[in-house]
């Protein structure tokens, strides 16, 4: 990456963290809306971009993530260290979940992480003992001003897409980027030059399943109050990957534009087409996609791509 490339990703970073000077709530929630998303997408790529699997339940943990954090956090636990671990729940569900469906391959895989959210949703529907089932969870008032939640919760939620950004760099950069380019293009070859695939997805997995059950857990606390049918929702699966394909899959910035453009088409379209929002929507993506099949990111920006590196 060149150096005015850090220049300018500063100079967005400090317009980004000014925002709340602004003092406008609904550009601060939207704001916070499309970082999540962000992170989402992000957590999406490490499996999906870098290593070609088909992830189709990123709502797992995401939900999981949320009713983690909503349960400790209605034990008197502040929110901070009820996310923290939200993450290492999460983590550890997708590191033991990964040994058993990371063998599966193909639409197989897709599959069987799509059913996954669903199973993990009816669990939390019949455990109303501890996450009031379909009656949802109310998590405790932070007693703040409108204003003050909406600046705490945009700051927490740029911390995460700023480390989840972060790590996706990493991985671009290092040895596990490499073998899980080598994963996307040809598994079976990987295996036999020497590449230990199987450790290299699960970490992929693990990441993924970290980064979403941040954000979910995030997500709890700053709407309030959360339910299966929501945070298990499959448009917490879908719009990450329509988000990764808009950006560009498998790359560092991608994700992030991915969900920027989507967020930005999906409020443009529903102030001027209410009606036909959804479809309109979905035409919009599909020609942009279309025509750019290497995604927003690859526009005049080639060296803003992912490079992999090298062993």
């Amino acid at each position: 990456m060149k150096k005015y490339h850090y220049l300018i990703m500063a100079i967005v970073a400090a317009l980004v963290l000014a925002m709340p000077l602004l003092g406008n709530n609904y550009l601060l929630r939207m704001a916070t809306s499309a970082m999540m998303y962000a992170t989402l997408t992000m957590a999406w790529n490490f499996v999906g971009g870098f290593a070609g699997y088909p992830l189709f339940g990123i709502a797992a943990f995401f939900g999981l993530g949320a009713y983690s954090a909503g349960v400790i956090q209605s034990s008197g636990i502040p929110a901070p260290i009820a996310w923290c671990f939200a993450v290492v729940i999460g983590a550890a569900f997708a590191y033991a979940l990964g040994h058993v469906l990371l063998r599966l391959r193909g639409h197989a895989f897709a599959i069987a992480t799509l059913v996954i959210a669903e199973v993990l949703r009816e669990l939390t529907n019949g455990w109303t003992w501890l996450t009031g089932g379909g009656m949802g969870l109310n998590l405790p008032f932070f007693g703040w001003s409108p204003a003050a939640l909406a600046t705490f919760f945009f700051y927490a939620m740029f911390i995460l897409v700023a480390a989840t950004f972060a790590t996706t760099y990493v991985i671009a950069h290092n040895r596990l980027g490499f073998a899980l380019n080598c994963i996307r293009q040809n598994e079976d070859a990987a295996n036999i030059v020497g590449v230990d695939t199987t450790r290299y997805k699960i970490i992929a997995f693990t990441l993924a399943g970290a980064y979403a059950a941040a954000a979910g857990g995030i997500y709890a606390s700053w709407t309030g109050y959360i339910e299966p049918s929501d945070v298990y929702d499959v448009l917490f699966s879908i719009k990450p990957i329509l988000m990764a394909l808009l950006g560009g899959m498998g790359t560092v910035f991608g994700p992030i534009i991915g969900a920027v453009a989507f967020l930005v088409l999906d409020e443009i379209v529903w102030r001027n087409f209410l009606q036909l929002h959804t479809g309109v929507l979905g035409l919009l993506i599909v020609v942009l996609i279309l025509f750019l099949p290497a995604g927003l990111s690859s526009i005049g920006v080639p060296s803003f791509r992912r490079k992999v590196a090298t062993p």
